[in-house]
């Protein structure tokens, strides 16, 4: 049968046929990439376990969402768009790159189910798809060269920047679409021209322009672009291929795992070792993480498969307020150091040194409030606040605990609390409230329905009192029976877990759990959003536990609780959605509810910085008694915010964020024209069933 040029597989290289180089550059290829991967995967091979192949078919659905569906990309709409279109177009062209490496060594080569009406189909995609590709590479270049974002930029302490890296990259896939579109234009022109039945050139495309470009070309000279374009092609393919695992575009190749492999349960932390019960830690003759190797399989995985797009540490509030900390740069010296310790060429490094002092510096781990800004954002599920807690863990396990938290850690292991306050003023705060609203002491045989877990911050601190005594005024009104734990209860722990010290997290959780068993509530019920997650996320086998939020919209709507009209309609609301009701447990609307359900209440929202993308206000517990270095405080750029939202007060739903925004509104000097209060504060004012 008449061809109207020489296919590669006929065709010959300086008297060699060059289907045996196009045999070659495959099995090179293909053997070098394979090797490469296998040292690439050395230093897993020696990361600690990590449970991930359970619940099979919600990683599935991840995959088809995240990875196939590209779900989180558009939050950054052009790079999201722009990236939307470079991965469909690699799916969509994947078979025509397999196609034509067998081309190069069988004669004609058509995939399976690749032929007919469906063959004619794809090869009008593939053709719209390569040039797609190529107007997504110029828009991603022109970015990179002439409109770089800011997140893109690398601290000098952290090294130079990686631009040479993505056009490198951008410049060899211009490389595989253009060849391959001159390689096909080349022998449809050779068709035409030899008045042959000619391929199908959809308008507009790559391959459309270049049959027209070629026209006018001798069959001498189609045949040398024919050739020419195959070779180029192929070599640059598999150089490609061979260059992913090299830098950060071994995400092209990682993160279908890493999202597969992705953590499933929200506002949780890792254990302290997988496979080991809380009640054998003490056999365990080290804590956390100390060398690289500590680090699990996946947190590795999540080292080679950092995209270093920036849109971690770009909504990292640490980072926002120049804390010494930037979570992109975690995974980026993670990557660097495992690429450096475990090379493709030679043998692996020297001893494992110690992380913190070599890598990372103690201020750079401290410095996370373990919001999770930077997990919601990441478009490949990286995880940080494990990685974090992990780390802490092996400092605290070496006693490397910043003196501004020793006191208040030693105060909790002494007595419960992080202010190192008598247990029995636990419920002094009831002292102050009226005799119709009786709070009960679940102890010498009282009980009650639902449970009120206060946590220590509205048990001793005089201004979060009153959130305390709003949610009981808020739990009578409802009718609710409920009681309080009083000096049998101890702090959540939930910080002190987040801050590294698992022992003694495990001793408050074992207590309080004693204690909210034997006091026989069905149910519990909090205003601590870190008392909150830690009942739900880090206890066990605990009766249902509700946010004060939620109690509220459900009692508002029924009518059981009957709310007032606004008491001031010159007022403008907005909430601040605390990090740990809204990202880590996703409650977003029921806080919203109960506001609106007050009559007449006026409410905006800091379009942008809401819901999953809040702003976190930099308390996180434990950091109230932190001391970091930072150029501004993360509340003050909150109520900033609120501010130009056109708001006048600002609601939240967690102590530790009151603390910090009333704190932010005196130190930027916004007395007089923002306030800060509670929900529970707010509607026990509205509440109608007082009068």
């Amino acid at each position: 049968m008449e061809t109207a040029l020489i296919s590669p597989a006929s065709a010959t290289i300086l008297g060699i046929p060059a289907g045996i180089i196009y045999i070659l550059i495959p099995l090179i290829g293909v053997g070098t990439f394979a090797y490469i991967i296998y040292k690439r995967l050395m230093p897993l091979l020696r990361a600690a376990p990590d449970e991930r192949f359970n619940r099979i078919p919600e990683r599935i659905r991840a995959v088809i969402k995240i990875w196939l569906g590209q779900w989180r990309h558009p939050r950054y709409m052009l790079a999201g768009v722009v990236h939307i279109f470079l991965f469909a177009g690699f799916l969509i062209l994947g078979a025509r790159s397999t196609q034509l490496v067998f081309i190069g060594f069988v004669d004609g080569f058509q995939l399976p189910g690749f032929g007919g009406s469906f063959g004619a189909f794809y090869s009008v995609l593939k053709d719209y798809a390569a040039t797609w590709i190529l107007i997504a590479v110029a828009i991603a270049a022109a970015r990179r060269l002439f409109f770089k974002p800011a997140r893109y930029a690398v601290p000098p302490q952290y090294g130079k920047d990686h631009t040479w890296e993505a056009l490198l990259v951008l410049g060899l896939i211009a490389t595989l679409v253009i060849s391959e579109s001159f390689f096909e234009a080349s022998l449809v022109a050779a068709q035409i021209q030899k008045g042959m039945h000619a391929e199908i050139t959809p308008p507009l495309t790559l391959v459309w322009f270049f049959k027209h470009l070629l026209s006018g070309t001798s069959l001498a000279g189609l045949q040398g672009v024919h050739s020419v374009s195959y070779f180029i092609h192929e070599v640059v393919f598999f150089f490609f291929l061979c260059f992913l695992p090299m830098g950060k575009h071994f995400h092209v190749v990682t993160s279908l795992f890493n999202v597969f492999f992705m953590r499933l349960e929200r506002g949780n932390v890792k254990p302290v070792r997988h496979g080991v019960d809380d009640d054998k830690l003490d056999d365990l003759e080290s804590f956390g993480v100390k060398v690289f190797e500590d680090f699990t399989w996946k947190h590795m995985l999540d080292f080679y498969t950092c995209v270093d797009c920036g849109r971690c540490s770009d909504h990292c509030p640490a980072n926002a307020v120049s804390r010494p900390l930037s979570p992109r740069f975690i995974s980026i010296k993670g990557r660097d150091y495992a690429f450096k310790h475990y090379p493709w060429i030679g043998s692996n490094g020297g001893p494992s040194k110690p992380l913190i002092g070599d890598i990372y510096g103690e201020d750079e781990i401290w410095s996370c409030t373990t919001c999770g800004a930077c997990e919601q954002e990441c478009p490949v599920t990286i995880e940080y606040i494990d990685k974090m807690v992990d780390l802490r863990r092996g400092m605290v396990d070496e006693g490397m605990v910043p003196q501004s938290l020793q006191k208040p850690l030693g105060a909790l292991e002494k007595r419960g609390n992080p202010w190192g306050k008598m247990e029995r003023k636990r419920a002094d705060w009831i002292k102050d409230l009226a005799e119709e609203t009786p709070v009960k002491a679940l102890e010498k045989g009282k009980t009650a329905e639902t449970l009120y877990f206060v946590d220590s911050i509205s048990s001793f601190d005089d201004r979060m009192q009153d959130i305390a005594r709003s949610t009981a005024r808020i739990l009578a009104a409802a009718g609710i029976d409920f009681g309080i734990l009083g000096k049998a209860e101890k702090d959540s722990g939930h910080e002190v877990r987040r801050f590294g010290e698992e022992m003694l997290f495990q001793d408050l959780k074992d207590r309080n759990t004693d204690a909210i068993l034997n006091s026989g509530a069905a149910s519990i019920i909090t205003a601590d959003p870190h008392a909150y997650n830690a009942l739900t996320n880090d206890y066990n086998d605990l009766p249902p536990v509700e946010h004060i939020s939620r109690t509220i919209a459900r009692y508002a709507a029924a009518g059981k609780i009957r709310l007032k009209p606004a008491v001031d309609a010159g007022k403008v609301y907005v909430y601040h959605d605390p990090c740990y009701l809204g990202r880590h447990n996703r409650l977003y609307d029921d806080p919203r509810a109960a506001i609106d359900a007050i009559p007449g209440i006026n409410r905006v929202e800091m379009e942008g910085k809401c819901r999953d993308r809040s702003f976190c206000c930099g308390g996180g517990g434990l950091m109230l008694f932190y001391e970091p270095e930072e150029e501004q405080r993360m509340g003050v750029l909150r109520v900033e915010m609120a501010k130009q939202a056109g708001a006048n007060v600002i609601v939240t739903a967690c102590p530790f964020c009151l603390v910090n925004i009333e704190d932010a509104i005196k130190v930027a000097g916004l007395e007089g024209e923002l306030e800060a209060i509670d929900l529970s504060e707010l509607i026990a004012q509205h509440l109608a069933n007082e009068d």
